[in-house]
């Protein structure tokens, strides 16, 4: 597998354009399945995931068209009920969101258990209590989950037990064509789940109060065919800001869809990041040494991810890279996975001045001059904000196991070269020979 090779302390300066939002593009695809018309769809990002996705979906028999770069046309006239490779449903989490679409449209589903990110247990109770409450029977040996809609799903009333993307996606894509109207209550609403709301809307659905926590899904008997532009992925949005902001660089983000950040924005503002929105662009200009805002009284100031449109945990990461450029001390607390904050000891090995508190919660004091170093990426999130690190850095640093970070960034080394990052992407031998 590549590496990236990079040598840190250049600013990034220039203009850039995100690629789509993976986490609506992965449903977007499964919910082909939901139509025997075509769907087409742009601005897909050319990442692993993706990948992955489309071989699942062809093993179910979807007709599959690419349309030139980040168009793709799927057809599910001819799929069918299939078994699906364990293999490829263990690289990714979203595999799960082949559940509902399938029991929707075909009544059933044999799915081996989902994959992803290793950042500790990652429970799909939710995804099963949503679909039993439609009707479904599900059962589980220790291979695969056995889901059957005995005739068509019933529209019901669904209390999520967590406000999880993937289950409220699971449950609208159910309830779109289930019998009856369905209430869907502690819903997810990112961006990417309102991006699925709009476009089953698109296809025939009807579906209500799209960006609240609350769902009113009417059930239709099918679905007809259709066309949607995907959104900006506003994580790769936020990693080009810090970019910008751990280098001293100056950056303007094309097309950055900026009113998804407000909360965003508010944290990192707490960090000493600012931007300035420019219709839809963000401008990222170099500004004074970065400077963590204390509370009131100067006390440490704590950083708390929950559920949108609250801070999200996919960020934690490159908010503790940044804050390790920042004058002054923050508290970062990840209560929603006990493995996501596990990647720090790399940071610390950079020289970052960072004390684990346990598994959810970690002090970061700043400003730290880092260090070049030879790392591992252990996620998608995790691996950004070690290039990110790298970025930042006095030396070279080569991190490897980069197929990770390219699961959920299309041609990030790419990008980062044409804003003036010396980063280089090199095989296995070569970045072993660095480190040796």
């Amino acid at each position: 597998m590549p590496s990236f090779r990079i040598e840190g302390g250049h600013p990034v300066n220039g203009e850039v354009t995100p690629s789509g939002n993976k986490n609506a593009a992965l449903p977007l695809m499964t919910s082909c399945l939901m139509t025997d018309e075509p769907v087409t769809l742009h601005n897909v990002p050319d990442i692993g995931d993706v990948d992955t996705m489309r071989s699942l979906l062809e093993s179910l028999g979807v007709e599959q068209e690419p349309l030139g770069r980040g168009s793709l046309r799927l057809r599910s006239h001819a799929a069918v009920p299939g078994r699906l490779d364990p293999e490829l449903c263990r690289r990714i989490r979203a595999s799960i969101l082949l559940a509902g679409p399938m029991l929707s449209r075909f009544g059933g589903i044999d799915l081996p258990p989902p994959g992803g990110d290793v950042i500790g247990r990652r429970r799909v109770d939710t995804h099963l209590l949503a679909l039993e409450n439609l009707g479904a029977e599900v059962g589980y040996n220790e291979r695969e989950f056995h889901m059957r809609a005995p005739g068509r799903l019933r529209g019901g009333k669904i209390l999520l037990d967590e406000a999880s993307v993937t289950a409220t996606e699971n449950a609208i894509m159910a309830a779109v064509r289930a019998a009856g109207t369905s209430v869907i209550r502690n819903a997810a609403s990112e961006p990417h789940v309102q991006e699925l709301c709009h476009f089953l809307n698109g296809l025939g659905a009807k579906i209500r109060n799209i960006g609240s926590n609350t769902l009113e899904i009417e059930g239709v008997e099918q679905l007809h065919g259709g066309e949607y532009t995907i959104g900006p992925d506003y994580l790769e949005v936020v990693s080009f800001i810090a970019a910008a902001s751990v280098t001293g660089g100056s950056v303007r983000i094309r097309q950055a869809a900026p009113q998804h950040l407000d909360m965003i924005r508010l944290v990192f503002n707490r960090l000493g990041v600012d931007w300035v929105e420019k219709d839809a662009d963000i401008l990222v200009a170099a500004r004074p040494p970065l400077e963590i805002q204390s509370d009131l009284g100067g006390f440490v100031p704590e950083i708390t991810v929950m559920p949108w449109p609250a801070f999200p945990t996919d960020l934690v990461s490159i908010a503790i890279v940044v804050a390790s450029q920042a004058k002054g001390s923050v508290l970062f607390h990840d209560w929603m996975y006990p493995s996501r904050m596990f990647f720090v000891d790399k940071l610390v090995s950079m020289g970052a001045r960072i004390i684990l508190c346990d598994p959810h919660r970690c002090i970061v004091e700043g400003p730290t001059q880092l260090i070049g170093e030879h790392l591992d990426s252990p996620d998608i999130r995790a691996g950004m904000a070690l290039v990110l690190a790298a970025l930042a850095a006095k030396g070279t640093s080569t991190i490897r196991n980069v197929g990770q970070i390219e699961r959920g960034y299309e041609r990030i080394d790419e990008k980062l070269r044409q804003l003036g990052a010396h980063i280089e992407r090199v095989d296995d031998s070569a970045a072993d020979d660095a480190a040796d």
